[in-house]
């Protein structure tokens, strides 16, 4: 009946059944265990009327033509420019740290020497990760780095991963940078906007295939099973592709021991007023258990006397209890995830595909782009 079973129709599961069905003329089974496709970027109008990203702000940007290209088959755009401030001291500064918020948070003077100092030392219009700065061997930009390091990024951290910076892979430490220069976008990507009807909608249009039978509402283990390193659909032997983006430690029973992820709870208000913010994202590093509250009229804009906001709190994950988010990057979990890779390689018809999968952090653009590269390999062996 099936020719490939592909686990999991979130972005990356949503590009390969797309690619297979329409390009290779494959029939795929899509499992979802959640009754919504897309995964985390899984957007809906709430009961008033506004557009919300139920599993937290989702944005797309990116330097990559192609999967523009590509996505564009599917939505047409509306261009989007993200900015966020961050709750320092009692005001609101943009972030990244950039010269803008330099001369909100210090005297003038202090400023335009911090500024001269930056520009001797990085180019214009680069971006620098804090704890790079921080090993700087002059005075002045070793107080820069401190200040930054304290008042955005240490207790942020802190609350984001339940850990230090240092003890977090450097990959992602370098997500929040220190911009050289004025721009006040939180994102310096060439194409940086949104599907004109919603993600939600794209997915629906990627999907429409005749070749995709789509099961929502069903776990992976309702209807296949792994056992001696072979397939079963139904109870029956399957020799097909399989394709998984969900969890590996849970695919394999957690052999080696959990994966560890972080979880965040998603606390939605609607409220009387027009608008609660001036920014579509405010960060709170210093104050609060939440880390960020979201305006949605201020990504998808629309005429209202109501607005919506969603504030995140993290949590560690909890099998069955909360979303696995973000892996955890540490050099110990990534030598249990190397176990569970190896473990997968011996299963020839078996591909890891996506954040779970992979064990590692993917943008949106990333996500369709690393997709992309596998239908490639995947279609000459089909």
């Amino acid at each position: 009946m099936f020719d490939v079973i592909t686990v999991g129709a979130g972005l990356s599961g949503i590009v390969l059944a797309e690619r297979l069905s329409s390009v290779s003329n494959k029939k795929i089974l899509l499992l979802d265990r959640r009754n919504t496709i897309g995964g985390n970027c899984y957007d809906e109008k709430n009961e008033v009327n506004i557009l919300i990203h139920k599993y937290g702000p989702h944005l797309f940007h990116t330097d990559n033509k192609a999967v523009v290209d590509y996505l564009s088959n599917f939505t047409e755009w509306e261009v989007y420019n993200h900015k966020v401030l961050a709750y320092i001291d009692g005001r609101e500064v943009p972030i990244p740290f950039n010269f803008n918020t330099l001369y909100q948070v210090f005297p003038p003077e202090l400023a335009k020497k911090l500024e001269q100092k930056l520009l001797a030392a990085y180019p214009y219009n680069s971006k620098v990760p804090i704890l790079e700065l921080k090993q700087s061997a002059d005075e002045d930009l070793q107080f820069l780095a401190d200040y930054i390091y304290e008042k955005i990024f240490v207790n942020y951290t802190a609350k984001q991963w339940g850990m230090k910076p240092e003890e977090i892979d450097a990959a992602v430490t370098a997500r929040v940078p220190v911009f050289i220069g004025r721009d006040d976008r939180y994102f310096n990507d060439t194409y940086q906007m949104l599907p004109i009807r919603g993600y939600t909608e794209m997915f629906r249009n990627m999907l429409d295939h005749p070749n995709i039978k789509l099961m929502l509402n069903t776990d992976f283990k309702e209807v296949c099973e792994l056992k001696d390193g072979k397939f079963y659909l139904f109870g029956q032997p399957f020799d097909g592709q399989v394709i998984y983006t969900g969890q590996i430690d849970e695919l394999f029973a957690y052999r080696f021991g959990e994966l560890p992820y972080r979880s965040v709870r998603m606390e939605f208000e609607t409220l009387s007023r027009r608008w609660y913010q001036d920014a579509a994202t405010v960060n709170y590093p210093n104050q609060y258990a939440f880390t960020r509250i979201t305006e949605f009229k201020h990504i998808h804009p629309i005429d209202s006397d109501q607005t919506t906001i969603l504030k995140e709190y993290p949590e560690p994950y909890v099998i069955g209890k909360n979303t696995p988010y973000y892996p955890v990057f540490t050099g110990e979990n990534q030598r249990k995830y190397a176990q569970y890779k190896d473990l997968a390689a011996q299963i020839p018809n078996l591909t890891l595909v996506g954040r779970l999968a992979e064990y590692r952090y993917y943008d949106m653009d990333d996500a369709v782009a690393n997709a992309l590269d596998i239908f490639e390999d995947m279609k000459e062996k089909l």
